[in-house]
């Protein structure tokens, strides 16, 4: 195990962080559509819920570690990442990432053997195709940007289709899929301001390489306002949600101002701040907030 610290660090199981609270959300919506759940189901499953999180996001990170790895290598600020720099082999990240696929499929059996949920079974192969491509699709489109985020857009969706199949057809769940589509899309774009000229280099295709910064950053604004507006619209499609979720989508429009005029003033220079602290804020605002509406 120690041999794979180096490349654990790279995952960074913290940012699980930016996901989580909106499965969770998700989840909430689904288990509380007829009224209070059973807590004592509702529990197991979101235990489930959470287990099947982060096996789907370590998952997606090793396979995007694994495909830039050439790319990391040539790159100042990822060079001593654990592939690139030699810390820890490709066969043994490739073997990693295949065992946690395992689990990540056995994690969602579990829906159906105790629930006779078999819909996170039958897609689970599909999403883990579907996390595993970003890192391809940014040497080919600058719409990269859009698919990472449609990638963590599927974290609520997912938790509620595990807890209630019929959310499938849930407009407020969809509703918050696309906020956070366009919330993680725009802060990645924010995030790709770092490797422009490397980027630039090696053909790569972020938004702030293809089009210029000013446009990718203009993008990135329009995105985020997007994201409000589908927050505003899941609270009025769904009217469980009351004053506090609204106050939290208030807030969250305030955080993200804060952001853009950050990268504004300082560029990349306070990327731990615009990137890491303000967007986990958000999430965690947004989940505890939307959580407590719906169980009170």
């Amino acid at each position: 195990m120690k041999s794979l610290q180096p490349l654990l660090a790279d995952i960074k199981f913290s940012h699980t962080v930016f996901a989580l609270p909106f499965a969770f959300l998700g989840a909430t919506m689904a288990g509380t559509l007829h009224g209070a759940p059973d807590w004592s189901r509702f529990a197991i499953q979101l235990l489930f819920v959470f287990i099947c999180m982060v096996l789907a996001r370590t998952s997606a990170m090793l396979k995007n570690r694994i495909l830039d790895r050439t790319i990391d290598k040539t790159n100042p600020r990822t060079a001593q990442r654990a592939l690139p720099s030699g810390k820890v082999s490709t066969k043994t990240a490739t073997i990693l990432s295949n065992i946690i696929d395992l689990l990540f499929v056995a994690s969602t059996s579990v829906f159906g053997f105790l629930w006779d949920n078999w819909l996170p079974l039958i897609l689970s192969v599909p999403v883990l195709g579907w996390l595993c491509v970003y890192p391809l699709l940014k040497r080919f489109t600058w719409l990269c940007h859009i698919f990472l985020g449609a990638s963590l857009a599927i974290s609520p969706v997912a938790a509620a289709i595990a807890i209630q199949p019929e959310t499938l057809t849930d407009l407020p769940i969809w509703l918050l899929s696309g906020a956070v589509l366009c919330w993680v899309a725009g802060f990645d774009i924010i995030y790709a301001l770092q490797d422009v000229e490397c980027d630039i280099r090696d053909k790569l295709k972020s938004m702030p390489a293809s089009l210029g910064v000013k446009p990718a950053m203009l993008i990135s604004q329009v995105l985020h306002c997007l994201s409000i507006a589908f927050l505003f619209a899941v609270a009025m499609s769904d009217t469980r949600f009351g004053w506090l979720f609204q106050g939290a989508i208030i807030i969250t429009a305030a955080l993200l101002i804060v952001e853009h005029l950050t990268v504004k003033k300082w560029g990349t220079t306070k990327i731990a701040l615009t990137f890491f602290m303000l967007n986990g804020i958000v999430s965690l605002v947004l989940g505890v907030a939307g959580i407590i509406d719906l169980l009170t």
